[in-house]
């Protein structure tokens, strides 16, 4: 993305003359989730058309609208819709609004997916806390030209997932009775599901779960020195030797019956987080 500095001044500068208190919390809403923004307090609601320099969301389910406000008495700014890299987006522009978080505040970046299962012990409907994650995007949004005011130039990843905050979703999902899972996110390009070669493959390099997105938005925050707490929904199973064919209508359909229970998680996580 050219001029990235001047792109995210712009953008920063249009959203903090719109709001009236920085946020703490940047929550990015994945597939059939988007409804949590709709209990943020006293919402300050923006069309991703109407930002400056944003890209616009092209996937069904995906609402394309950041929601800044109050949620569980923090300040929050949430993307009800993510973009992708499937999209025809650049790395950069798919990772353009974590920038834009940083910027206007946000020391905490809670992402959220819709994924399929690669570990036996999941199921369509669990949760599971992402404490790693395998980037086999065939790309990555570091690439080019390093901006030392956002980051690093050579970033360490051994900790991308915060452990104080790994433990923190397992002890919220006990407390209220949600069961909480753990384990490693591998990200796709897409927009195609993976072949049965492709996900033994993944299997064996330590996957437990695969999507689509999620990997290029952590790098990013990593880089902008965010802290990072990682859940993903397991809409369906993607084991090999079981594999059957599956659409996104019956993704969405797993993502929405299990909401209830991902959208309570979410919300007393961001209670109980200190920040």
């Amino acid at each position: 993305m050219e001029n990235m500095l001047l792109k995210l001044e712009d953008t920063k500068q249009y959203l903090l003359n719109i709001i009236d208190e920085k946020p703490q919390i940047g929550l990015i809403l994945g597939s059939g989730l988007g409804s949590l923004a709709d209990e943020i307090e006293n919402p300050t609601i923006i069309d991703y058309k109407d930002i400056p320099n944003f890209p616009i969301s092209t996937v069904e389910g995906h609402a394309g609208q950041l929601v800044i406000g109050k949620l569980m008495g923090k300040q929050v700014v949430a993307m009800k819709g993510r973009f992708h890299y499937y999209e025809g987006y650049s790395m950069q522009q798919v990772t353009f609004p974590v920038r834009v978080m940083k910027a206007i505040g946000v020391e905490l970046l809670l992402v959220t997916n819709a994924c399929g299962g690669l570990n036996p012990n999941l199921y369509p409907g669990a949760l599971m806390v992402i404490n790693d994650h395998i980037n086999m995007t065939g790309s990555n949004p570091l690439i080019g030209t390093n901006y030392p005011e956002l980051g690093p130039r050579f970033l360490d990843m051994s900790s991308a997932y915060d452990k104080e905050f790994i433990q923190l979703v397992h002890e919220v999902g006990n407390k209220i009775e949600v069961p909480t899972h753990d384990g490693v996110y591998l990200s796709i390009s897409g927009p195609n599901y993976a072949a049965k070669a492709e996900l033994r493959m993944m299997q064996k390099i330590g996957a437990d779960t695969i999507g689509m997105s999620t990997v290029p938005e952590v790098i990013v925050a990593k880089h902008s020195g965010m802290k990072v707490i990682g859940i993903s929904c397991i809409t369906d199973m993607a084991l090999p030797d079981q594999l059957e064919s599956i659409s996104h209508e019956e993704v969405m359909e797993v993502a929405n019956k299990t909401k209830p229970k991902f959208i309570r998680l979410v919300k007393e996580v961001i209670g109980e987080v200190s920040l």
